[in-house]
């Protein structure tokens, strides 16, 4: 089992920036990828950013490219995603998940954290 943990979350005018972290506990040495995901009200869960936890290949959602960017770091077992230029559409509830070599699925989920950007 690995559990996983976000911080960072908060209220912030459009155009400001954010930083999210993701810590990883338990058996962190079966991880293959880590992602963020995000959730609006009323609406599905959409895929915003992942990254290869061996060789660090990175994956964006265009909506966000540009303007968000996933870092990792294997020694302290912490993914990060930076959120500059946030828009009012960036709101939402985001998740950090992780798959496991095994699967290569996310099997794995962090409890969510609040982003919350007002016009």
């Amino acid at each position: 089992q690995v559990r996983l943990v976000e911080s960072g979350g908060g209220l912030v005018q459009a155009g400001g920036s954010l930083r999210l972290s993701c810590a990883a506990s338990g058996r962190t040495g079966t991880i293959y990828r880590m992602a963020w995901f995000r959730q609006a009200p009323g609406q599905e869960r959409e895929f915003v950013a992942a990254l290869t936890w061996s060789g660090g290949s990175t994956t964006y959602a265009d909506s966000v490219k540009g303007r968000l960017t996933i870092s990792g770091d294997t020694a302290k077992n912490t993914v990060s995603l930076q959120m500059n230029s946030l828009k009012p559409e960036d709101t939402a509830v985001y998740y950090c998940a992780a798959a496991a070599v095994s699967s290569r699925v996310y099997d794995y989920w962090g409890q969510g954290t609040q982003v919350t950007v007002s016009s």
